[in-house]
């Protein structure tokens, strides 16, 4: 395997690992269920000890 193959591999596979990745962080914040959850950790800063 030459490095031009290894380079095209991994510009290919690296986009789609990329965007996968992206698009599942996506699905895991913006689903309902993690509202609350997102909603409380940004009011920590704001609490008083």
């Amino acid at each position: 395997m030459t490095f031009e193959n290894t380079s095209i591999f991994a510009e290919t596979w690296g986009l789609i690992y990329l965007v996968v990745l992206f698009a599942g962080i996506l699905v895991y914040a913006l689903r309902p269920s993690a509202k609350k959850k997102f909603e409380d950790a940004a009011r920590i800063p704001l609490m008083e000890d």
